[in-house]
């Protein structure tokens, strides 16, 4: 209902407190910007995490849904998130860590409230009386507060003044107030207080909801805390900051703090960690000089807030916001410096800002330097995978060639081997076999004769012996034959095919087998010569034939003469020049199947490997010209809020200049630096904003360097020329001139090279960077008043990985190889040496200019060289026509 005889704020803002309509002015302004700035900084953190989103979507998993407001709940788990893009051990770096988030959308959600709170209700009355400027509430009540029974009362905005009582948080209440009977000027004392006789729950726990056409309500809401005894400010304090930003106040009537009062601001500062304004509210019985004497000599208060750790030993009753200043508890003991109350919530809600921005900040940059480093390994994997695919394809053909002409060649010295071999042991085999001991097989010690059976198995027994020696000395002679192979192939060719195998994520190594069993034909290293190979498959045919030439009338004894007849038979009757045909067409033979199944499996390898790089190719395309980009700018936005919040708007000066894409001003201070200088660039469409985002990300992520220009800060203008455009303001050191100035203005030889060696130490710290600036020009080079030169404007500069191969720059000082023209004349004062250097740095083959770290030390060297001789002479300046 609304109550014809209170007035409107507009009507009496400044009323009967001291703060008066300027305190309210000065709070809304406040207010209505912390409202603003907490409206863009939700607008980025909603757009981060659908970016998140869609990234999840674009990569063949199922989209979530998205409902109103964001949330953790939309992003779905970590692993899920680009799990196309990242390996997995990235995959938690590219989403919100839960607890980032969760933190994100409570300061984002949450909107200011003021809280009083106070020693007493009748304090907590007056201070929300000169907070509205409106006499709302009664003061009548001097004794004490022991009877009191002050509800939650909650003051908001409305177009007319209106009382209610409602649940925090739910609904209002059916029930009739004194408030709604007839007109009033202060609200009726008993809606204010919790009735005792109540029997209704809710009524005893709803709260006296206020709404009045009022500027400040407008902007933020305002809650009186009931009174102690019906409810702890601790818990009051709790229930707010679930939902809200509260800026606490603390009323004070007494020239000292209760010892009630001491335990609960202790139970305060234990439990929440926000700064409090204190305010002691006047009385007609005090004068502002008693004030005044009371707050320079450390009054009774002071010192007890002090002891409770609220204020330091540094009195200061306010100040004004301060850059990247943390708001800090104060007290104030005069009337008229209520309106402090503005800094307090200004600096209060700046802090909740900042911090908030910079997380959001840090998330971006964490993600983006994620996906340029995944930029820079997918563009390395194309590039290299062919490279591998070829390489391992010609060193096993090499490879098997070699082998090959090994085999071809080596049967003669094979032949000689075995038959040097045979000789070298042929006594020791005849020895060993001679006093064998058979296995499985029962000899009669009275020399008695022995079954058909025995016999064969006995004649089996010297035979397994022979070829077991024989094969291990003939594979000992083979493999210290073709042991340099082994070096030259195996080593760099197994890591390679190992490292193809990897990536293409094969579960058996199939290429690599038939590699080794290429390898195994070679050296035999891990044939073991027992019955099952291929050998001795052909010696056991040839030493069958051999035994059966072995004739007896009956079964003869088994003795030692009759040992070693066998094995001196069978080892005479071997032909050396078989065996070795025989062992080279093995060769031959394991050669040509394990190369065939080599590259039948290579050419399938390859074939995998291509579908995977058209993939990559698209992802490496989506990264560099949509995930990069998009992420940069909302990178661009959070930074430059953080900046905008802690330094304000930059002022823009004199001109300076003007580009393509900007305007350049003077500026004389921001930020704690100056003087500066202001790039204003209004991007015309996406790309320009895309470029000029990551422009600002590299330009941000480089260490400070003595020859870059060094980059402030970013401010995004929303009302650029009057609001038609906007516009990034990027702050940047201020120098004395650039180059092509100083070329007219005429500059020494001395001062020409130590301008180029600068420049070419800016250009190699960049490229130690991974960045390539590609417009190096005249008006990109500065000097400070000393002519040392700084590079600047990085718009063009990127990490190589994120180029797209179009060509940029300004024309005439483009690279050779994309822009062709007539070369600089050569002047007398260039001797040999410097017009070499000259030439060689300007061919148009980039493979044959030298590396800036050869240019350097020679740029050094002629320099030297060069003013040694010129000092010798009067120096004179070189103007631009010579």
């Amino acid at each position: 209902m609304e109550a014809d005889g209170l007035p409107r704020a507009g009507e009496s803002v400044a009323g009967p407190g001291p703060g008066g309509g300027g305190m309210i002015r000065e709070l809304c302004r406040g207010f209505g910007r912390y409202r603003r700035y907490l409206g863009r900084l939700r607008q980025n953190l909603r757009e981060t995490q659908k970016f998140f989103r869609d990234i999840h979507c674009s990569h063949g998993h199922s989209c979530p849904s998205s409902p109103e407001g964001g949330g953790a709940a939309e992003l779905g788990p970590a692993g899920d998130v680009a799990e196309a893009l990242l390996p997995p051990g990235q995959l938690s770096c590219i989403s919100f860590p839960p607890k980032e988030e969760k933190y994100l959308e409570q300061a984002v959600d949450c909107l200011p409230c003021i809280l009083i709170l106070g020693q007493d209700c009748n304090a907590k009355r007056q201070l929300l009386n000169l907070l509205l400027g409106v006499q709302v509430l009664p003061t009548i009540k001097l004794d004490g507060d022991e009877s009191c029974k002050l509800r939650r009362l909650r003051f908001t905005y409305g177009t007319q003044t209106r009382v209610s009582l409602a649940l925090p948080g739910q609904y209002e209440l059916v029930h009739t107030l004194a408030a709604h009977q007839s007109n009033w000027e202060t609200i009726p004392e008993e809606d204010l207080e919790v009735q005792e006789d109540s029997e209704d729950a809710a009524h005893v726990l709803a709260e006296l909801e206020v709404t009045m056409h009022h500027a400040l309500l407008q902007e933020v809401d305002v809650v009186v805390a009931p009174c102690h005894s019906h409810q702890p400010a601790v818990h009051v304090l709790g229930d707010l900051a679930n939902d809200s930003l509260p800026v606490i106040t603390y009323a004070l009537r007494k020239d000292e703090l209760s010892e009630r009062d001491e335990q609960e601001l202790q139970e305060i500062r234990k439990y929440f960690s926000f700064p409090v304004f204190f305010f002691k509210a006047p009385t007609l019985e005090i004068m502002d000089s008693s004030c005044e004497r009371a707050e320079s000599e450390r009054s009774p208060l002071y010192r007890q807030l002090m002891d409770l750790g609220y204020l330091s030993g540094s009195h200061r009753s306010c100040v004004a916001p301060e850059q990247d200043s943390r708001a800090q508890s104060m007290l104030v003991q005069q009337g008229e410096k209520l309106r402090q109350l503005s800094a307090f919530s200004q600096q209060l809600l700046q802090t909740r800002l900042v911090d908030a921005a910079k997380a959001l900040n840090v998330l971006h940059c964490r993600s983006l330097d994620i996906f340029i480093n995944q930029a820079f390994d997918m563009q390395r994997d194309l590039q290299i995978t062919p490279k591998r695919l070829e390489y391992t394809r010609r060193k096993e053909n090499e490879l098997y060639e070699s082998l090959m002409n090994i085999a071809n060649r080596k049967q003669e010295e094979m032949k000689d081997m075995i038959v040097e071999t045979l000789n070298t042991m042929k006594e020791e085999l005849l020895d060993d076999a001679a006093n064998m001991e058979f296995k499985d097989v029962i000899i009669p010690e009275n020399g008695e004769t022995v079954g058909t059976r025995e016999i064969k198995c006995c004649i089996r027994q010297i035979q397994e012996l022979i070829i077991s020696r024989l094969n291990q000395a003939v594979a000992n002679k083979l493999i210290s034959s073709v042991d340099y192979l082994r070096e030259s192939f195996v080593g760099t060719l197994e890591r390679c095919l190992q490292s193809l195998e990897k990536s293409q994520d094969v579960s058996v190594h199939i290429t690599s087998n038939y590699l080794k069993q290429i390898l195994n034909a070679a050296y035999h290293v891990e044939v073991t010569f027992h019955s099952g190979s291929s050998v001795t498959r052909m010696l056991w045919e040839q030493i069958k034939q051999i035994i059966q030439r072995i004739t007896w009338v009956s079964p003869p004894t088994i003795t030692l003469d009759w040992k070693r007849k066998v094995a001196q038979e069978a080892i005479e009757s071997l032909s050396a020049s078989k065996l070795a045909k025989s062992i080279c067409s093995q060769f031959r033979t394991r050669l040509n199947s394990s190369h065939e199944a080599f590259a039948a499996s290579l050419r399938q390898l390859e074939a995998g490997h291509s579908g995977r790089l058209e993939k990559t190719e698209d992802l490496w395309l989506k990264v560099r010209k949509d995930h990069a980009p998009r992420l940069a700018r909302l990178s661009l936005e959070s930074r430059s809020l953080q900046d905008v919040l802690l330094h304000g708007k930059p002022k823009l000066g004199q001109e300076l200049g003007r580009g393509q894409y900007g305007v350049v001003y003077l500026c004389d201070n921001w930020g704690g630096h100056f003087p500066c200088a202001l790039k204003s660039v209004v991007p015309p469409d996406e790309k320009h904003w895309n470029d000029l985002a990551l422009e600002f990300h590299y330009m941000r992520s480089l260490p400070k360097h003595e020859r870059l220009v060094d980059l402030h800060g970013s401010v995004i203008d929303y009302n650029y020329g009057g609001g038609s455009s906007i516009a990034v303001l990027l702050i940047m050191e201020r120098l004395h001139r650039d180059l092509y100035t100083g070329l007219k203005a005429g500059l020494t030889l001395e001062t020409r090279l130590q301008i180029a060696l600068d420049v070419v130490e800016g250009i190699r710290f960049l490229h130690s960077q991974g960045l390539v600036h590609r417009d190096i020009k005249l008006k990109n080079v500065l000097l400070d008043k000393q002519n040392r030169a700084k590079i600047t404007d990085l718009g063009f500069c990127k990490p190589e990985a994120m180029m797209s191969g179009s060509i940029v720059g300004t024309p005439i000082h483009m690279a050779p190889e994309l822009f062709t023209g007539t070369r600089p004349e050569r002047l007398p004062v260039f001797d040999e040496e410097c017009w070499q250097l000259m030439e060689a740095c300007w061919d148009g083959d980039p493979s044959k200019r030298p590396l800036l770290g050869i240019v350097q030390p020679m740029l050094q060297g002629i320099m030297d060289r060069l003013c040694k001789c010129n000092s010798e002479r009067p120096n004179r300046g070189l103007d631009d026509s010579t």
